[in-house]
């Protein structure tokens, strides 16, 4: 994470799911720190104080309710949120609202192709896993762009004081070896604030889009209409027809 985000100074950063352990990376400079834990996961209603020496910044919250303003944040991390959400897309969809034009979500999931999300067990077998490949996809979908891959956690979940003193060499063997197997995937994304939202299809059959600035709260009306209607509501009821919809 620290190679991904390494200064994060004057930011104010937003920690979702199990984030809070890995905020600390940032303290010392970020603007502001807060981590949300959802209701919904293995321990709902559970919280531990955090920070330990300093003001509570830790919440409960509901995934698809996030308790801020539109464009609070500069940065998104979330850690075990996204698996045990009930609806991913509704979720990313709040971390949308929340992060300001251009803003930076880090995601970590347990990756699907690694021993870790077989074992019940371990920590990452509840939940959904994903592959690189699928949580790429489902960010695409909530109109983020991926800009970063990799993964982390190539050491077998076996309790074994040798593999944790050989921790090191695990990660990196399992990094030029085998990227695919490691136990989380992580992915770096970037908020798009400039899009194409169908609007209908013609006689001829063919679709027409038009742009839509979805990142200031509003979208061009429809060729022929004379009213303006909000991003929110064209993405609900023309970017996902069918499907559980979004806020």
């Amino acid at each position: 994470m620290r190679a991904v985000w390494p200064e994060l100074a004057g930011s104010e950063v937003l920690g979702i799911g199990y984030a809070g352990p890995y905020l600390r990376l940032w303290r010392r400079r970020a603007a502001r720190l807060i981590s949300i834990m959802p209701v919904q996961g293995p321990s709902p209603g559970r919280l531990s104080r955090w920070p330990a020496d300093g003001p509570g910044a830790l919440a409960l919250a509901e995934e698809e309710n996030l308790p801020f303003a539109d464009l609070s944040f500069d940065n998104v991390l979330m850690v075990h949120g996204l698996e045990h959400a009930d609806h991913a897309r509704r979720m990313l969809r709040e971390v949308w609202r929340v992060l300001r034009d251009e803003g930076r979500l880090l995601v970590v999931v347990p990756n699907r192709r690694s021993i870790w999300a077989h074992l019940d067990h371990t920590p990452l077998g509840h939940g959904q896993p994903y592959t690189p490949l699928q949580l790429a996809r489902l960010l695409e979908r909530g109109m983020f762009h991926v800009e970063r891959r990799d993964g982390a956690l190539f050491v077998p979940p076996f309790r074994s004081r040798l593999l944790l003193r050989t921790a090191r060499l695990w990660e990196g063997v399992g990094h030029a070896v085998s990227p695919k197997l490691s136990g989380v995937t992580i992915i770096e994304a970037r908020k798009e604030v400039f899009g194409a939202l169908s609007l209908r299809t013609q006689p001829s059959g063919r679709r027409v889009t038009v742009p839509a600035w979805v990142g200031r709260g509003l979208a061009p009306a429809a060729r022929g209409q004379g009213h303006v209607r909000p991003a929110d509501e064209v993405l609900a009821r023309e970017a996902d027809p069918g499907g559980e919809g979004t806020r």
